[in-house]
């Protein structure tokens, strides 16, 4: 995906009907030694990390339970669309663990230190509504009867993305998350830096072009 020019959103669903990612398997688990253990959560956090830094939007669409690393996964993703009877928890405290895979520092950057840590130190699962109330989801939307509404609305999500400039996109992207990672005045400097790879593209000429015509642009990612 991070490689295909073609992909322009990428949008997380389940195939399992009431069920975001019910995290990791704790029976298989109890079955690793320590070291075994250390190892897997590693690879774990690096399939998050991996998920993080792709180039393009991702959505997460939480139709069902996102517990432990089901709910770390939903926030290595750009945006969160949840069914409004779906749950959410980190509740790995319930378990004698504690979030290992990008839990404790993508959760207190969505909806602050303070709520972050109630929600981790108490391991409460908390609905669509609620999570969207603090920001932890964009929407929060009525289930229907097939189970897919916060999938519907992911692809609305998605569709509404998809007209943009494809390299403006990714590099406000970049922008935003590097910039979340320094003080202001360096966040500034890496808008900079953004800004200016994107003004020798095509599609800034072309959006340029487009509005003085007054018509659609016509981007192509170049």
């Amino acid at each position: 995906l991070r490689f295909d020019e073609q992909v322009r959103v990428v949008v997380f669903k389940s195939q399992v009907k009431g069920v975001f990612c019910a995290g990791a398997d704790l029976k298989e688990r109890a079955k690793m030694d320590d070291a075994e253990v250390g190892e897997f959560v590693r690879r774990l956090r690096n399939l998050m990390d991996e998920i993080a830094a792709l180039p393009v939007p991702t959505i997460a669409a939480i139709d069902g339970y996102a517990l432990g690393g089901g709910l770390e996964l939903a926030l290595a993703c750009d945006l969160r669309v949840a069914a409004s009877s779906a749950k959410m928890g980190l509740i790995e405290t319930t378990r004698g663990l504690l979030p290992g895979a990008g839990g404790t520092q993508r959760l207190p950057r969505c909806v602050g230190v303070g709520l972050a840590k109630e929600l981790i130190f108490t391991g409460r699962q908390i609905d669509g509504e609620q999570a969207a109330c603090m920001g932890l989801v964009n929407h929060s939307v009525p289930q229907n009867s097939e189970g897919d509404a916060a999938y519907q609305r992911a692809l609305t999500l998605a569709e509404e993305i998809l007209p943009r400039a494809p390299f403006a996109v990714k590099m406000g992207k970049l922008a935003i998350n590097k910039g979340m990672e320094v003080d202001i005045a360096s966040g500034m400097a890496i808008e900079g830096m953004c800004y200016a790879q994107n003004i020798p593209t095509r599609d800034r000429q072309e959006g340029m072009a487009a509005f003085r015509e007054k018509r659609p642009p016509r981007f192509t990612g170049k």
